[in-house]
């Protein structure tokens, strides 16, 4: 799946990463704890979350994570916001609530990172 794909099908907006549309997305994952995301997250998966801290980006580079969604229509600090542009990690804003994000993607075709293909 393309990080376009992902945008459309949360109806997202794209806060950091407008040039990065066609990167693929391999799988999916979400967490609100970032030690969930160090033990489970795939390089080029995308993270939805509703954490709207500075940690988010950190751990998310660390894991080799491609693209963050901030769920429930949070609005991210502007550190974030600035912290995803100087580390090049896609941020994108849903409405949609952490579960039925993950619902959508998943019934679009993206599979979760335990294995669930």
């Amino acid at each position: 799946m393309k990080l376009f794909e992902v945008l459309e099908t949360l109806s997202a907006r794209v806060l950091v990463g407008d040039e990065q549309l066609n990167k693929d997305i391999v799988g999916g994952g979400s967490a609100d704890l970032m030690e969930d995301v160090l033990s489970a997250a795939a390089r080029d998966a995308v993270l939805l979350t509703g954490v709207i801290d500075e940690q988010v980006i950190r751990t998310a580079k660390v894991a080799g994570v491609g693209a963050v969604v901030i769920v429930r229509g949070k609005t991210p600090p502007q550190g974030l916001i600035d912290l995803a542009r100087d580390n090049d990690m896609p941020l994108l804003v849903t409405g949609k609530s952490l579960f039925a994000a993950s619902g959508c993607l998943y019934m679009d075709g993206l599979r979760g990172l335990d294995g669930s293909w």
